[in-house]
């Protein structure tokens, strides 16, 4: 029998699962070490890391939920031995998320609104002919009279915030019996828990009922692509940060350690790379690099797959011409640590270059890297908001901020303003990126020596 689901696997599905699994496998590494585990717990020891880090792990499970693509069976006809597949990719998340994705509406509805936000041609029972405000297709349809509205969406958001605090008391309860240390503030991180749960579930409930944040030109449902842009936020900040990385490390060790002629051709590369506009290098990137997909259409099955190969094209040019500022620090940090006396013992009793490098260097600029990882996510998340404004950004296929803040950029010119689409992509931006930030500030606190020497001062 054939399967009623077919498994869509993107490039990017693969990329983020794997990302995830190095970085348990990563983070399960430095546990071993004892300073780095004591500088993990300075930073879990702070309210405010534990409640960031709960925050993007949030958007961290929903960008994995968002990961998992399938493609639906068609109705089959009478006669028909093979099963057809739609051409529509759906995610798990959009299990999560109900009809909220396919009620679309004529056009523009403000928040919570039950009638469409612009006036159309009207017939009355007698045949006259008026302009008025149409009710909405979806939006308040379990309604039996408009009168209703206010007390029907206290009980629902009484219902959704229900279900969520449920989920969050059960997560709470596992987290309960995982958690061995006591000197962590655990009450910090369970009421976050509790509070991120309550709201999605009301977002959930509330928003397969009602438009919570209004609809687009086209009908589409903002919150709907709000929660959807999250894997594009997070995949952006993560992929083209893990790209540029290998580069940086390489090259910027590689030229503090041997100097010489690794060190000039280093600084050449790097001198150059910033002399050439960024944007200007991104955007002939991604026009020539949509070419390829345009003339090659017999390499993708479905929409999606080119939109993804677009992105991941964008991930891997982000991460090409953003490594010139992490290598100029490791190959001054690499410099400063390659004449250490403990450098130079090593060198007189025959221990091998690679060694060194393994041994020595790089558990040395660990924290240099780790700080730039944190502080690179939040700067690129808004670099792609950017790109998407002008053009040479993520597909418009696909859900994500900057294509939400670019298609909102001509609804706040118009009368009345329609402000829900850029209000809806700025909240979950800044959300994260704030997240990223506070955490990236406490991360820097904890590994940074010189931090560490003025706290002992």
């Amino acid at each position: 029998m054939d399967m009623m689901l077919k498994p869509v696997i993107l490039w990017t599905d693969v990329l983020i699962w794997l990302l995830v699994i190095s970085i348990t496998l990563f983070l399960s590494q430095l546990r071993k070490n004892p300073e780095s585990r004591e500088q993990w717990h300075q930073v879990f020891s702070s309210r405010t890391g534990m409640v960031t880090f709960v925050i993007i792990l949030s958007y961290i499970a929903i960008a994995l939920i968002d990961s998992l693509h399938f493609r639906k069976a068609l109705p089959p006809v009478p006669g028909q031995n093979t099963t057809y597949y739609s051409n529509t990719v759906n995610s798990v998340l959009d299990i999560f998320l109900g009809e909220m994705g396919e009620t679309k509406e004529r056009t523009y509805s403000a928040p919570f609104s039950l009638k469409s936000y612009a006036k159309e041609n009207m017939t009355d029972e007698s045949g006259h002919i008026y302009r008025d405000y149409p009710d909405l297709k979806y939006a308040g349809s379990h309604l039996s009279d408009n009168s209703d509205f206010s007390k029907d969406l206290l009980i629902q958001s009484l219902k959704g915030a229900g279900k969520g605090l449920f989920i969050g008391l059960l997560l709470c309860a596992l987290l309960k019996v995982f958690t061995h240390r006591q000197d962590l503030p655990w009450s910090s991180a369970m009421v976050t828990i509790l509070l991120v749960c309550t709201l999605l579930g009301w977002l959930l409930h509330v928003g397969n009922l009602y438009h919570v944040l209004g609809t687009d030109k086209a009908g589409n449902d903002t919150l709907y692509h709000s929660i959807k842009g999250i894997r594009t936020g997070v995949l952006i900040g993560t992929l083209a940060t893990l790209i540029m990385m290998p580069i940086a490390i390489t090259l910027g060790i590689c030229a503090g350690y041997f100097k010489g002629w690794v060190d000039d051709v280093v600084q050449y590369l790097y001198t150059t790379l910033s002399s050439i506009p960024g944007i200007l290098l991104i955007a002939a990137a991604i026009l020539q690099f949509q070419v390829f997909i345009d003339l090659n259409p017999d390499f993708f099955e479905v929409g999606l797959e080119k939109a993804d190969a677009r992105f991941l094209g964008l991930c891997f040019i982000l991460g090409i011409t953003s490594w010139a500022g992490l290598c100029r620090l490791l190959r001054a940090e690499t410099l400063k640590i390659s004449q250490l006396p403990y450098v130079q013992a090593a060198h007189a009793f025959g221990v091998s270059q690679v060694g060194i490098l393994h041994r020595h260097v790089l558990p040395n600029v660990m924290h240099i890297i780790l700080i730039t990882f944190v502080l690179d996510f939040s700067g690129l998340v808004l670099a792609e908001a950017v790109l998407s404004y002008i053009g040479v950004g993520v597909d418009s296929t696909m859900p994500s901020w900057g294509n939400m803040i670019n298609l909102a950029r001509t609804e706040m010119s118009r009368e009345p303003v329609v402000w829900w689409n850029l209000i809806g992509a700025f909240a979950f931006m800044f959300t994260l990126v704030l997240a990223a930030n506070l955490f990236s500030d406490l991360v820097n606190d904890a590994f940074n020596p010189k931090k560490r020497q003025e706290r002992g001062a």
